[in-house]
C-alpha cells in the first residue's frame, strides 16, 4: 500500500476513534523531517510519521523529531505493520487524568 493510502485510512481511523479530534497534515518544507500528522484531542497533542511499512527508508532528522517530540507528549513512527499497537497508545496516552 502507498503512503498515501495508508495516511488516508489512518487520518479517517483517527477520526472515527477519537471523536471531535483536529488533525493537521504538517508542511515537510517547514522543517525537514517533520513528522507528517499533529493530532489535537481535549487537552492532549501527539504526532505521527507515517511510513508505508516497517521497513520504509528514514528522511533525514524524523527519529530526531520523533524522538524529541515523543519526549514532549506522543510521537510514533506508524506504519500498516504497527497501527493497531500505535492507536491504542494514543487512546492511552489521550486518556485524561482526574
Amino acid at each position: 500500500m502507498k503512503e498515501s493510502m495508508f495516511q488516508a485510512q489512518l487520518i479517517k481511523r483517527l477520526y472515527e476513534r477519537f471523536p471531535g479530534c483536529v488533525i493537521f497534515k504538517n508542511d515537510p518544507r517547514y522543517f525537514q523531517g517533520f513528522p507528517d500528522i499533529t493530532i489535537l484531542y481535549k487537552n492532549k497533542w501527539a504526532i505521527l510519521e507515517v511510513k508505508e511499512s516497517a521497513t520504509a527508508s528514514h528522511q533525514p532528522n524524523q527519529d530526531i523529531w520523533v524522538d524529541r517530540l515523543n519526549a514532549m507528549s506522543y510521537s510514533r513512527f506508524v506504519y500498516p505493520e504497527n497501527v493497531e499497537e500505535v492507536l491504542n497508545e494514543l487512546e492511552q496516552s489521550f486518556e485524561i487524568s482526574g
